[in-house]
C-alpha cells in the first residue's frame, strides 16, 4: 500500500509565547517495513535535521519572537512494503532492523531499561508473566497484547500524554499510547527488549484520522530481529501501519515536544489525513 499523508498541528496561546524551542519527530524514515518516496516539513524558523540514537529523523527549531500561534505541517508519500523476512510457524513476519552503513544506533538491549512512563509494578509483572512462560514467540506476544487490550480498555479522554503504564494499568482504561506503554513495560520487566512506536494507522471506515502507537518487541537482540505488534487492534503490524519514530516511551518518540517562555492558555488543533494512492504498474 502507498499512502499520501498530511499532518497539520496548530498550537494557539491566550498569552503570547515569548520564546520557544521545539523538537519534532514528524518525518518517517525508510526501512525494512516502508519506503518514504517524498516528505516535507514546514515549521516556523529554520528547522535543522539530525538522526537521534534510535535512528529517528529529528527536526529542531526555535521561535524567537512573540507569537500566539505555532503551526507545524508535515506531508508526503509512504509505501508500506509487503511482508518479507522470516516467518514463524504461524505465518507471522519478523523483520531485521540493522542500521544502514555509516549510521550508529543504540543496541536493542538498551530497550531493556525502564523509564518513569514504562515502569512495571509487581501486579503488572504478575499479570504478564503467564503469557510468556513458554517463551516470547510472536503468538505468545499476541496473546499478551490481547490480554493487555482487555485489561486496559480503549477509552478516550481517561488519560493524557503524561500517564504512565502503571497508572493506565491500575485505571484499567486508556488509549493506544497507554496500551503500547503497558506492553513495553511488561516485556522489559520480564527481560525482553521492547520499544514504543509512534505512527499512523489507516482505517477506511474512520471519519477522522489520528496518530497511533504500538510496540516493537525484540525476538533476537544479537541479530536485531524484531516483531511489531499493534496492541489496540490485536495484530502484527501490516499494510495499514506507517511508522514515524521509535523510543523508550511516548516522551522519547513524541511527534512534538517543546519548552516555552510565556504561552499560557494553550489549545491544540491536530488534523491528520491519510489517502491511499492507486497502485502503479
Amino acid at each position: 500500500m502507498k499512502y499520501k499523508i498530511h499532518h497539520h498541528t496548530v498550537y494557539h496561546y491566550a498569552e503570547p509565547v515569548r520564546r520557544s524551542v521545539h523538537e519534532v519527530r514528524l518525518e518517517p524514515r525508510s526501512g525494512p517495513l516502508q519506503t518514504v518516496h517524498r516528505w516535507q516539513l514546514s515549521t516556523p524558523g529554520n528547522p535543522s535535521a539530525a538522526r537521534d540514537g534510535f535512528g529517528n529523523i529529528v527536526h529542531n527549531f526555535t521561535v524567537a519572537g512573540p507569537t500566539s500561534t505555532i503551526a507545524i505541517e508535515a506531508s508526503g508519500e509512504v509505501e508500506v512494503l509487503p511482508p518479507h523476512g522470516d516467518l514463524d510457524r504461524d505465518g507471522h513476519h519478523a523483520f531485521c532492523d540493522v542500521p544502514p552503513p555509516g549510521e550508529s544506533r543504540v543496541s536493542p538491549l538498551y530497550f531493556l531499561g525502564s523509564t518513569p512512563l514504562t515502569t512495571a509494578p509487581p501486579e503488572m509483572q504478575a499479570f504478564a508473566a503467564p503469557f510468556l512462560t513458554a517463551g516470547h514467540d510472536i503468538p505468545a506476544l499476541l496473546a499478551l497484547a490481547q490480554g493487555i487490550a482487555e485489561r486496559v480498555r480503549y477509552k478516550p479522554n481517561t488519560t493524557d500524554v503524561g500517564t504512565s503504564a502503571a497508572e493506565a494499568f491500575s485505571l484499567g482504561s486508556g488509549v493506544c499510547q497507554d496500551q503500547a506503554q503497558v506492553m513495553v513495560a511488561a516485556c522489559r520487566a520480564l527481560g525482553i527488549p521492547a520499544r514504543y512506536v509512534s505512527g499512523y494507522f489507516y482505517d477506511p471506515a474512520a471519519t477522522e484520522m489520528a496518530s497511533h502507537a504500538w510496540a516493537d518487541v525484540s525476538l533476537d537482540p544479537e541479530k536485531e530481529v524484531w516483531c511489531s505488534i499493534d496492541i489496540t487492534h490485536g495484530c502484527v503490524t501490516d499494510e495499514r501501519h506507517v511508522r514515524l519514530a521509535v523510543g523508550r516511551d511516548y516522551q522519547s518518540a513524541a511527534p512534538v515536544r517543546g519548552i516555552l517562555e510565556g504561552g499560557s492558555g494553550e489549545t491544540l488543533e491536530v488534523n491528520v489525513s491519510i489517502t491511499p494512492l492507486p497502485a502503479q504498474d
